[in-house]
C-alpha cells in the first residue's frame, strides 16, 4: 500500500479512495471504501488509454465478463463504469498475499494444500467457462490466498470463446511460462488453454519451479511448444493429472470440471505456512486507514485570466512541436548561450547510465553516453524546469560481476531518480532484481531480450520491442506493402528459438507460403535456396539471428536465381552482413527497433547538436537514449513538487505519454512499450541500409 499522490482522485464513482495498491502501464488500482464501509479494489484506466476505441471495447468486455462470473473462488465485481472518461472496475478486496509471493518467500506448498488449491482453482475455471469465457492468464500472481482458500483474480484479458483478440497482429497475450502451446503460437483457443495454465500453476505450487524453466520469453515459449515439462518433484498423487493438464494437444487435456472432480476426493486441507499472520497484518493495515475526508465542493470561478507565464508558454508551444517534442526544442537556445539558469533552491536529482564503455559492447555504450549527456544538458538549460539533473556513469565493462557491483553503487545513491541501462544485449535478471529491490526505475534502451520475469519486474521499463516481436513489421510489409503470392521462410537451425519465434509471428494470412529448415551444422543454404526458387517464392524470410549465416543465405539465394524480396530482423542487419552479402543484399528489407535520426525531421536539432559536440552523426541508440532521459525527466516533473521518490517515478513512467525526437513513448498494460511506432523498416540500397520509417507508415 502506498499513499495517494496529488494527482490521485478522492472519489471514483461512489467509492472513496484510501491508498494505492499498485500501478501499471494502463492505470492504477486503489483501495477504496464504499458508502456502506466495505473495502474494494478499484481499477482505474487512464483517459489517454481509454481514448483508444479498441481498448475501451476490451475494457467494456472485461467488466461485462467479470460481472457474470460467480462462485466462491473468484473475486466478485462490486461496481463499474465503462463509459466514464477514466473507466473503472471495482472488486471485493482480498487482504491475502498472492501465490507467487508465498512460494517465492517460503517455498513450495504442502502436498495436501496443493490438492485443495488445484480443486478450488479448477472450480473457479468451471465458473469462468460456464459464462462462455476464457481467462487466458492463470498464473501465481493472479491467485490470491485467503484464509478459506484461493481466489482467482484479474480477468483483464478474458474474452468470449472464439472472439477476435483486441491486440496487435501476432501478439501473444498472457505470461510466458504459464500459457499453453496454442497461446504461444497465437493459434485458436479453447478452454484447454486455461487448464494447461492451471497445470503450470500446480507444478509451481508443488515444487517452487516453473515446468518450462526461466529465461527469455522466446526461450520459454519455445520450450512450451517443443519440449516436455520438468515435473521432477511433483508429488506422485498429483503427477498423472498434472501431466495430463500439460499435454501439448488441447484435445488430450481434461476439462476444468474433470480436474475439480479428480481432486475433490483428496480432502480440503488448506494449511499455508504463515498465511494467517500475513492476512492479519494486511487486514489490520487496511482497517487502520482513516476514513477519507468528504469531498470539497468548489464552485467554478470561470476561466482564469492568462498570466504572462502562460502566454509565454503558449507562444513556445509551436517551437516544442517543431523540434520534435520533449526537451529537444531547447537545443537551439542552449547553443545560443541561453542557459536558463534555475534558482539555487531547485532540488537536484541524478540519472545513472549503467553501460559497457570498455568491453565488447563499448560502441553501443558510447552511443548511450553521448545521447544521455546531450539530454541532461538540455534539461538543465530549460527555464521551466522544477529540478536539475546530474548524470552518473558506471562502466561494467560487459562483465556480469562488475554489472552487479555497479547496480549496487547506483542503487545506494539517495538522489537517484532512475537508471538507464545496462547496455548489454540481454537485460540480466540478477541486475534487474537489484534495481527492483531498490524501487529504482530501470529504463532499458537497447537490450534485445531479458531473463527477468515481467510479473516480478515492476520497475523495469524497456523502451523497445524485443527481437522476437520485430517480425510484426515483416508481417505488415508482406501483407500491406509488397504482397507476394508465395512466401518462403528459411528457419535457421543454428538458432532454433529465434527461428521459431520469427516464423511463429508470420501468420499464414500474410505469408501464403512454405517453410524450410536449415540444419545447424550446414555450411551453406544452397539446397533450400534452390527449393525456394523452385516453389516460386516471391519473398524469402531468413528466420535467424546470425549476420554471417544471413549473408550466406542471401548469397545462396542470389546464386539460385532468386529475384524476389529478402527479409529478416534484428541482429542480422550489421556492417558484416552488408559486406559479406555484397550485391546479394540489395533490396533486402529488415525490421529493427531503432531509428536513423538523420532521416527524421523531428530529430534534426538533436542530430545537429550531436555533430557539433562530438564531431560525428549520432550512432545507433544515441537518439533513443536522449529520449529515455526526456521520458524520465517528464515523469519526474509531475511529482517533484511533492518530493520525488523512486517508486513514484517508476510508476509514473508507465503512465507517461511522451513525444520524443525518435517516436512517441507510451505503454500497453503489463508495462510493455507500444509497438505501433516502435518497429522500423530498413531497405538495403546501394550497399547501405536506408531508413524507410515506422512499419505502419511505410
Amino acid at each position: 500500500m502506498r499513499p495517494l499522490t496529488s494527482d490521485d482522485p478522492h472519489t471514483i464513482g461512489e467509492y472513496r479512495t484510501l491508498v494505492r495498491l499498485g500501478a501499471g502501464g494502463m492505470g492504477v488500482v486503489y483501495l477504496a471504501r464504499s458508502p456502506g464501509g466495505a473495502l474494494a479494489a478499484v481499477k482505474v484506466i487512464r483517459s489517454g488509454h481509454a481514448a483508444d476505441p479498441g481498448f475501451r471495447a476490451r475494457f467494456r468486455r472485461e467488466a461485462e465478463a467479470a460481472g457474470r462470473i460467480t462462485g466462491p473462488w473468484v473475486v466478485p465485481v462490486t461496481g463499474a463504469d465503462t463509459e466514464a472518461p477514466e473507466p473503472w472496475l471495482a472488486t471485493a478486496f482480498v487482504p491475502g498475499p498472492s501465490l507467487a509471493e508465498v512460494v517465492e518467500g517460503q517455498g513450495a506448498l504442502p502436498t495436501a494444500t496443493v490438492h485443495t488449491l488445484g480443486s478450488r482453482l479448477a472450480e473457479a475455471l468451471v465458473a469462468v467457462h460456464a459464462a462462455g469465457l476464457l481467462h487466458r492468464d492463470v498464473k501465481p500472481g493472479n491467485v490470491l490466498l485467503a484464509l478459506d482458500g484461493p481466489r482467482l483474480i484479474d480477468f483483464g484479458i478474458a474474452r468470449h470463446e472464439g472472439a477476435t483478440a483486441l491486440t496487435a497482429t501476432g501478439a501473444v497475450i498472457g505470461t510466458p511460462g504459464y500459457l499453453a502451446p496454442e497461446q504461444a503460437s497465437a493459434g485458436p483457443l479453447g478452454t484447454g488453454c486455461d487448464v494447461f495454465s492451471l497445470g503450470c500453476v500446480l507444478v509451481y505450487a508443488a515444487t517452487g519451479r516453473r515446468p518450462f524453466g526461466h529465461g527469455t520469453p522466446a526461450g520459454v515459449l519455445f520450450r512450451t511448444v517443443h519440449e516436455e515439462p520438468d515435473l521432477d518433484g511433483v508429488p506422485a498423487t498429483l503427477l498423472p493429472l498434472v501431466a495430463a493438464c500439460l499435454a501439448k494437444d488441447p484435445a488430450d487435456r481434461p476439462g476444468a470440471r474433470d480436474v475439480a472432480r479428480e481432486l475433490a476426493g483428496s480432502g480440503a486441507d488448506w494449511e499455508v505456512p504463515g498465511l494467517s499472520a500475513a492476512v492479519a497484518a494486511r487486514s489490520a493495515a487496511a482497517l487502520a486507514l482513516p476514513d477519507p475526508e468528504p469531498p470539497t465542493v468548489v464552485r467554478d470561478p470561470g476561466p482564469p485570466r492568462p498570466t504572462r507565464r502562460r502566454v509565454l508558454t503558449a507562444g513556445a508551444a509551436g517551437a516544442v512541436l517543431l523540434a520534435g517534442g520533449g526537451t529537444a526544442a531547447w537545443l537551439a537556445a542552449a547553443r545560443r548561450g541561453g542557459t536558463g539558469t534555475a534558482p539555487r533552491t531547485l532540488p537536484a536529482y541524478r540519472i545513472a547510465l549503467h553501460a559497457d564503455l570498455t568491453g565488447p559492447g563499448k560502441a553501443v555504450g558510447l552511443a548511450h553516453e553521448r545521447g544521455a549527456r546531450l539530454a541532461v544538458d538540455d534539461h538543465n538549460s530549460r527555464t521551466d524546469k522544477t529540478f536539475t539533473l546530474g548524470l552518473r556513469i558506471e562502466d561494467d565493462g560487459g562483465d556480469a560481476a562488475r554489472a552487479l557491483r555497479a547496480a549496487d553503487r547506483i542503487a545506494a545513491d539517495p538522489r537517484m531518480l532512475a537508471v538507464i541501462g545496462p547496455t548489454a544485449e540481454v537485460a540480466d535478471a540478477k541486475v534487474v532484481s537489484r534495481y527492483e529491490r531498490a524501487s529504482l526505475a530501470q529504463v532499458v534502451v537497447s537490450a534485445r531480450s531479458t531473463t527477468a520475469e515481467w510479473s516480478e519486474a515492476k520497475s523495469l521499463c524497456v523502451l523497445r520491442p524485443f527481437d522476437v516481436s520485430l517480425a510484426l513489421g515483416l508481417t505488415y510489409y508482406l501483407s500491406r506493402v509488397q504482397p507476394a503470392k508465395q512466401v518462403v521462410v528459411i528457419e535457421d537451425g543454428a538458432d532454433p528459438q529465434s527461428g521459431w519465434a520469427i516464423r511463429n509471428r508470420l501468420p499464414e494470412t500474410a505469408t501464403h507460403g512454405r517453410a524450410f529448415t536449415v540444419a545447424a551444422t550446414a555450411r551453406d543454404f544452397a539446397p533450400v535456396a534452390r527449393a525456394a526458387v523452385a516453389a516460386g517464392a516471391g519473398a524469402v524470410v531468413y528466420a535467424g539471428s546470425s549476420a554471417a549465416r544471413g549473408a550466406r543465405c542471401a548469397t545462396d539465394l542470389a546464386a539460385a536465381g532468386f529475384t524476389g524480396t529478402g527479409l529478416s530482423t534484428g541482429p542480422v542487419l550489421t556492417p558484416s552482413f552488408l559486406r559479406e552479402a555484397g550485391k546479394a543484399a540489395e533490396g533486402w528489407v529488415f525490421a529493427e527497433a531503432y531509428t536513423d535520426p538523420a532521416a527524421l525531421s523531428s530529430a534534426k536539432a538533436f542530430t545537429a547538436a550531436h555533430r557539433e559536440r562530438f564531431g560525428s552523426p549520432p550512432e545507433t541508440w544515441a537518439a533513443e537514449t536522449y529520449d529515455a532521459v526526456g521520458l524520465i525527466a517528464q515523469a519526474g516533473r509531475t511529482i517533484s513538487v511533492g518530493g520525488a521518490v523512486r517508486g513514484a517515478v517508476a510508476a509514473r513512467i508507465f503512465r507517461t505519454d511522451y513525444r520524443g525526437v525518435t517516436r512517441r513513448l507510451s505503454f500497453y498494460e503489463f508495462h510493455q512499450v507500444r509497438y505501433d511506432e516502435g518497429i522500423f523498416l530498413y531497405r538495403v540500397d546501394g550497399g547501405r541500409a536506408r531508413f524507410l520509417g515506422p512499419y505502419t507508415s511505410v
